[in-house]
């Protein structure tokens, strides 16, 4: 019944909303009054703990006294306790020694009870265990975080104890000024006259906003029926068949709903709330078959970008050859190539174009096929690259550049013809030295300037050398903590690649940087190559 009738749903709601208003009222008296209490029984212990410090004697605790005096001293200080627990109110006060260890245990110089405590106090020397972590972590922070006092509230204290409250303040050894934190004073009051209290108020409290809700509700119920439950019914029924049908309604709400105030605007917002909803499915519409296209053109552009990559791997006696690009996008700017430029030349290519996307893939494609075509025609790394930036630089409004390392290497000596244009430092192998990063020299990137030369520079692969050549995507990968994965750490993976194929060592070293980067987005296209150089003799 109630679900199906608005009527008593908004009074149910308005009854909600009252019951819940009470009940905020309530709770918030009770947590003042709760505070306001406890903090008057938190005074009272530390004025009650502080004067109970003020009469011991500090010799007492440091064994300068003995005997005779020691006794008379001893009981002094036991009546005088006993009084002040008497005169206010204090169930237990007493001087204890924790355990510095662990603070698991507590040695008891002194205890007294107020006359009416009905349980036993602990004699001088008793050793007790630790009652829980939060006596001990209030133990610990007094005698070595230097805190000056300690208050725990037991709401639900055990049979014994009951609901109290216990307070703590350091005592030191030695004159009353100086010395370290050896001792803990505490007083201990029960707190059961506050449980009475504070039930009385919650019962009081709870009669009176049952009356003022069953009054309100009465005025309340004749009101809502008058007002507000017909144009409410209207407006639900036609926001129902709305979401039914996702048509024109034959007779707008405004027609039959003419009152000025909120409901009103309700039905007018509603049907506005229509035409805007209806003129938005068209448009959605419109726009999803529009992503749909762009993402298949995407899709195709890809799988272009993908075959314009060397797939096929020689397989020849004199160097192994991999190479693998995971680009950021759909598309991206990186690539790799290797080609034979004549029968004793094996011509390596990394690249990276700056920007993302369509027009760095574009940019790619353009940088591609200028590298090799012009690499086949002969000469060396610097002319190469040269005659390509003049190239790119005709016509390059979009200002995109492309950083280059390119290598020539003689298959039948070893030796390697280079120019860095601007890019990632290469890693060398060094048969039995393991793996180091070839600080090369670098012109600038391809595409910034026209008219700039490459410089050039030599080094020599013996059998058994490798060769690693990589894009930023490596070096630059970031986690979720804003690191960068760095060369150091890609030497140090490459290290762990010994006696590995080509084709395994970048494997080992996806998934190096992945396990790096975790969880975090990969913002750059990772492009790597590896060669290893065998040589003619084998």
């Amino acid at each position: 019944m109630l679900r199906k009738n608005l009527a008593l749903q908004i009074i149910a709601g308005f009854v909600l909303v009252i019951a819940v208003l009470a009940v905020f009222v309530c709770v918030t008296g009770y947590r003042e009054f709760t505070t306001s209490a406890e903090t008057q029984y938190e005074d009272c212990a530390y004025n009650t703990a502080r004067t109970a410090a003020t009469m011991i004697v500090p010799e007492l605790l440091t064994g300068e006294i003995a005997g005779a005096e020691y006794q008379m001293r001893f009981k002094m200080l036991n009546d005088e306790w006993g009084r002040l627990a008497n005169t206010q109110d204090a169930t237990f006060i007493y001087l204890i020694r924790p355990d510095k260890t662990d603070y698991n245990h507590i040695e008891f110089f002194l205890s007294v009870m107020n006359s009416s405590a009905h349980y036993d106090r602990y004699p001088s020397g008793y050793v007790r265990q630790t009652s829980n972590d939060e006596y001990r972590n209030a133990y610990r922070e007094i005698c070595e975080n230097g805190k000056s006092k300690a208050t725990i509230f037991r709401d639900k204290g055990d049979s014994e104890t009951g609901h109290h409250i216990t307070v703590m303040i350091p005592v030191k050894a030695g004159s009353r000024n100086s010395g370290k934190v050896d001792w803990i004073l505490c007083v201990q009051r029960q707190m059961e006259r506050l449980n009475f209290y504070r039930k009385s108020y919650v019962r009081h409290v709870a009669i009176a906003a049952a009356v003022i809700v069953g009054f309100v509700l009465i005025v309340y119920g004749v009101y809502l029926g008058r007002v507000l439950i017909v144009p409410v019914k209207r407006i639900a029924a036609e926001a129902r068949r709305f979401a039914a049908e996702h048509t024109k309604p034959i007779s707008p709400l405004q027609h039959h709903i003419t009152a000025k105030n909120e409901i009103g605007q309700l039905a007018l917002t509603v049907d506005a709330m229509e035409h805007e909803v209806l003129s938005y499915i068209d448009s959605i519409t419109r726009i999803t078959q529009e992503k749909e296209q762009i993402k298949a053109e995407l899709n195709i552009a890809a799988e272009i970008q993908a075959s314009m990559l060397p797939r096929e791997f020689p397989q020849r006696k004199e160097f192994e050859l991999f190479a693998s690009m995971t680009p950021a996008k759909e598309v991206g700017g990186d690539f790799y190539d290797f080609f034979m430029a004549d029968e004793n030349h094996l011509a390596l290519v990394i690249a990276d174009v700056s920007g993302k996307g369509v027009p760095a893939s574009l940019f790619m494609a353009i940088s591609k096929a200028l590298i090799k075509n012009r690499a086949l025609m002969g000469g060396s790394p610097g002319e190469i690259l040269a005659d390509v930036n003049n190239h790119l630089c005709e016509g390059n409004e979009a200002g995109l550049f492309v950083t280059v390392w390119l290598g020539i290497v003689d298959i039948d000596t070893g030796k390697v013809n280079a120019a860095n244009a601007g890019h990632e430092y290469p890693a060398i192998y060094r048969n039995g030295d393991g793996w180091l990063l070839m600080k090369d020299k670098h012109s600038p990137a391809v595409a910034t300037m026209e008219g700039m030369k490459f410089r050039e520079y030599e080094f020599d692969l013996n059998a058994g050398d490798c060769l690693y050549i990589y894009t930023d995507g490596v070096a630059e990968a970031t986690n979720s903590s804003e690191e960068l994965y760095g060369t150091d750490r890609m030497i140090d993976a490459l290290n762990e690649t010994s006696g590995m194929n080509a084709e395994n060592v970048l494997l080992s070293m996806k998934k190096a940087v992945d396990g790096f980067t975790g969880d975090a987005p990969q913002f750059d296209d990772i492009t790597m190559l590896m060669l290893k150089f065998h040589g003619k003799g084998e």
